[in-house]
């Protein structure tokens, strides 16, 4: 399933700044403070900007057949590809593809993740920029990885980023009956708001475990103290 366009707003956002047709900033509401701005240029980012762990993420991706999931603005596909990688852009959103298409990567797939039928097996699914909260709940951890040894070739890999967002609590506001790291959001632009969305945070201790339990590895590649964000990569035990 894809985003209809009229209802993507993050999609007509990336689109509009890429054909230089913006229309004020893409902003995201959140429940537990004030809206923030989502400086769009961050989709459109040149190698030499790429953080460290999204500049490790792409170092691990050296295996030949790449999945992009959630690419966006295509900008760590069209890097993958120009070192000669066999790479596959994923993304829900009709506008990024347009996108992604016109910037030139050659392989573009608009499709939801979970149902999407490629005719070949992946030796590597990248997911960046906090990519995997597409999955909403830690509910959903399980069908993910599930669903990426489909599509993985046997000694495939995932790498992805993540973030551990309880420093963000104190044990006071912590619901018993929700993991903490799953986040209600939507987006506005041009005036106009979407619907509320689910995102999902993991922090590490559960990522591995709900990993191990389905038959992950989970290792640590890259940690940044200060802001919680920490990189990995899982391979099948």
């Amino acid at each position: 399933m894809t985003v209809d366009k009229k209802y993507d707003i993050h999609g007509k956002a990336i689109s509009d700044y890429f054909n230089k047709t913006q229309k004020g900033p893409l902003k995201i509401h959140n429940y537990y403070g004030e809206a923030e701005e989502m400086p769009l240029i961050h989709y459109f980012k040149d190698p030499e900007d790429f953080s460290s762990i999204e500049q490790e993420a792409l170092l691990e991706s050296t295996r030949e057949k790449i999945l992009d999931v959630g690419a966006a603005a295509g900008t760590h596909a069209l890097f993958l590809q120009s070192k000669g990688y066999d790479v596959t852009a994923l993304d829900a959103s009709s506008h990024c593809c347009e996108v992604m298409k016109k910037r030139g990567i050659k392989k573009v797939v608009c499709a939801d993740f979970f149902y999407f039928q490629p005719s070949e097996k992946f030796d590597t699914i990248l997911l960046l920029m906090n990519g995997i909260g597409f999955i909403e709940k830690l509910s959903n951890l399980e069908r993910f990885l599930d669903r990426c040894n489909e599509l993985l070739t046997e000694d495939g890999i995932i790498i992805f980023d993540s973030s551990d967002i309880s420093y963000l609590y104190d044990e006071t506001d912590l619901d018993p009956g929700k993991y903490f790291g799953e986040i209600d959001y939507r987006y506005e632009y041009n005036g106009e708001k979407g619907e509320w969305f689910k995102w999902l945070y993991l922090d590490l201790k559960t990522l591995k475990k709900t990993a191990s339990k389905k038959g992950w590895k989970t290792d640590l590649i890259e940690e940044d103290e200060e802001t919680a964000q920490y990189l990995v990569k899982l391979e099948k035990q």
